[in-house]
């Protein structure tokens, strides 16, 4: 039986929840609505429904920031999701933005370094708009990213809250069918696309399902590594894999450090 997944009445919860978060940090905030980036995929289609139904179309900006490696099935697909859930879209290139800073440090940058500046791009334009019409930053960080440190740090996660913090990736899912998130956009495999090809199991290493299965039952569960290995009928490095990820991510997931906060 899988650990991960959701009743419906605890999507119905979820949903109830997640809608009272979003609208109690926005009224908290005296903010005037929210701001949020729409790429493509699950994650992001699923926090714009819940920010359509918690302050209304109307209150969302929705941005679709492309960059070199934004393909136009993400376009196609954010739109698709705009439609459903009855805002706007605005499309803007980053790249420029990209190009301009690296030329600025003068060298050749490697990929993933050139990768994390497009996310924190997109940080940019999305606090540009905050700022300037009083609105919240809302990111689509989950639960299994957050532990295993699968985001930018200072990019994707630089948000004002994560309305999917507490959900793993499969549940995201079962929530965006529920919403009626479009199910290519549930489906497509997931990818930041910070360059071209580029998927998060591949880059991973793991599958998702498998990843939340280990966070459920071992990191956040009572199952001891040894039952979690029987259990899914996988092998103890794959185990090791993720708390290897957990470990090495540590410093993504806590404030920056001031020297009497290391003693």
């Amino acid at each position: 039986m899988d650990a991960v997944s959701l009743t419906e009445t605890e999507l119905e919860e979820s949903v109830d929840a997640i809608t009272a978060f979003i609208e109690g940090q926005v009224s908290g905030a005296n903010a005037d609505g929210v701001v949020l980036g729409l790429s493509g995929g699950v994650d992001s289609a699923t926090v714009a429904g819940l920010a359509s139904q918690a302050v209304g179309p109307d209150q969302v900006r929705a941005l679709h920031l492309t960059a070199a490696a934004t393909t136009d099935e993400s376009t196609r697909f954010a739109s698709e999701v705009a439609e459903v859930f009855g805002f706007d879209l605005e499309v803007i290139d980053v790249e420029p933005l990209v190009e301009e800073t690296l030329d600025l440090y003068g060298e050749d940058a490697g990929q993933t370094a050139t990768g994390n500046l497009r996310a924190r791009s997109r940080m940019l334009y999305w606090y540009l708009i905050a700022n300037e019409e009083n609105r919240l930053v809302l990111g689509g960080g989950n639960r299994t990213e957050w532990l295993i440190g699968y985001f930018t740090k200072f990019g994707d996660i630089a948000v004002d809250c994560l309305p999917l913090g507490d959900l793993y990736k499969r549940e995201v899912r079962q929530l965006a069918k529920y919403l009626g998130v479009p199910e290519n956009v549930i489906e497509r495999p997931p990818s930041a696309e910070l360059w071209l090809d580029q998927t998060d199991e591949d880059e991973l290493g793991l599958e998702y399902h498998l990843i939340d299965e280990v966070l459920a039952r071992y990191i956040d569960g009572p199952e001891s590594k040894s039952d979690v290995v029987d259990d899914l009928g996988i092998g103890s490095g794959d185990v090791d894999d993720i708390e290897r990820l957990i470990e090495q991510s540590a410093h993504k997931r806590r404030l920056p450090p001031t020297p009497a906060s290391v003693h």
